[in-house]
C-alpha cells in the first residue's frame, strides 16, 4: 500500500515569540519489511536562523532549529509518499508469561530494539498500583505472551470510551484510567504500563493512520490526525509486534510508522522552548491519501 502525505501544524502567539528552538519528529521512517519512506520534506515558516538533522538513540531522523527574530506565528508542514507492506501474520511463538523473564535475561543488547528499555517506568509512564491491578488477573494465567497482549488490546477497547475532549496531551495515565475516557496516548499509554506491570517489555508507537469516510460520504481533507498505538515485545522468536487498542486491531497497512519510544515523551512530534508570554492557538491538519 502506498500513501502520500500531508501534515500541517500551525501556532499564533499572543505576543510575538524570539529565541524560539524546536526539535521536530515528524517524517516517517523506512523500516525493512515494514514500510519504506520514498521521499519527504520538512519546512518550516519563518526560516530558521539555524538548523541540523541528526538521528536520536531510539533511529528516529530529528531536525532541530532556532528561530532568533520576533514572530507571531510558526509553521511547520511535512510531506511525503511512503510504501507500507502487509505485516505477515505467523503462529504463537511467544513463551508462557511464566518464561518471558529467562528470554529477557538472555538479551545481551541494550541497542534501540532491546526489550530492556521497555521494562520500567519512564518519564510520563510511572508505575501505578491501580493499573496494575487491571492486569493483575493475568498474572496467574497460562497465557503466552502474544494472547495476554491481545486480550488486553481488547479489553482496554471494552473498558474505555474514545473521547477527544475528555483529556489533553498533558493528562496522566492514572486520570485517563480513573475517566475511563480519554484518545489514543491514553489508551496506549494505559496498554503500555499494565503490560510493564505483568513484565512483558512495551512502548509507544506515534504515527497515523488511514480513515476511511462512512459509505457514501466524501473523506474530508484535512480530517486526518496522528495517531498512536502499542509495540509488544513478544520473545526472542517473535520479536517485536505493534497493536492498535483504540480500535482493538494488530497494525497493519493503515498504520504508518513516525516514531518508537518509552511514551509519549521520545516520540513528541514538536518539542521545544522559546521566549514569549501570554496565550498560544495550534492548529493542526493531516491527510493521509492512498494512492492506486
Amino acid at each position: 500500500m502506498q500513501y502520500d502525505l500531508s501534515l500541517k501544524m500551525g501556532y499564533t502567539y499572543q505576543i510575538p515569540a524570539s529565541n524560539a528552538r524546536h526539535m521536530l519528529r515528524l517524517l516517517p521512517l523506512s523500516l525493512p519489511g515494514r514500510q519504506r519512506l520514498v521521499a519527504g520534506s520538512l519546512t518550516v515558516s519563518p526560516v530558521p536562523e539555524e538548523q541540523r538533522h541528526f538521528t536520536d538513540f531510539f533511529l528516529h531522523p530529528t531536525t532541530s532549529l532556532l528561530v532568533r527574530k520576533p514572530h507571531e506565528k510558526f509553521e511547520i508542514r511535512m510531506k511525503a509518499r511512503v510504501h507500507v507492506e502487509m505485516v505477515p501474520t505467523t503462529a504463537d511463538f511467544s513463551p508462557l508469561l511464566e518464561d518471558l523473564a529467562d528470554e529477557i535475561a538472555d538479551c545481551w543488547s541494550v541497542g534501540a530494539l532491546s526489550p530492556h528499555h521497555f521494562l520500567s517506568a519512564s518519564p510520563r509512564l510511572p508505575d501505578s498500583a491501580e493499573i496494575a491491578g487491571y492486569a493483575r488477573p493475568w498474572a496467574s494465567s497460562k497465557l503466552t505472551v502474544l494472547q495476554i497482549a491481545r486480550a488486553m488490546c481488547s479489553k482496554i477497547y471494552e473498558d474505555f470510551t474514545y473521547d477527544g475532549k475528555a483529556t489533553n496531551v498533558d493528562t496522566t495515565p492514572d486520570q485517563a484510567f480513573k475517566l475511563k475516557r480519554g484518545v489514543c496516548q491514553d489508551f496506549s499509554h494505559i496498554m503500555i504500563i499494565a503490560l510493564r506491570s505483568l513484565g512483558i517489555p512495551a512502548g509507544y508507537v506515534s504515527g497515523f493512520l488511514r480513515t476511511i469516510p462512512p459509505p457514501g460520504k466524501a473523506r474530508l481533507e484535512g480530517a486526518d490526525a496522528m495517531h498512536a498505538w502499542v509495540r509488544v515485545w513478544c520473545g526472542e522468536t517473535v520479536g517485536w509486534i505493534e497493536l492498535d487498542p483504540t480500535n482493538d486491531i494488530p497494525a497493519s497497512t493503515d498504520h504508518i510508522v513516525v516514531a518508537y519510544g518509552r511514551d509519549y515523551s521520545d516520540v513528541a512530534p514538536v518539542i521545544g522552548v522559546l521566549k514569549s508570554y501570554g496565550s498560544q492557538k495550534i492548529d493542526q491538519a493531516v491527510d493521509v491519501i492512498p494512492l492506486g
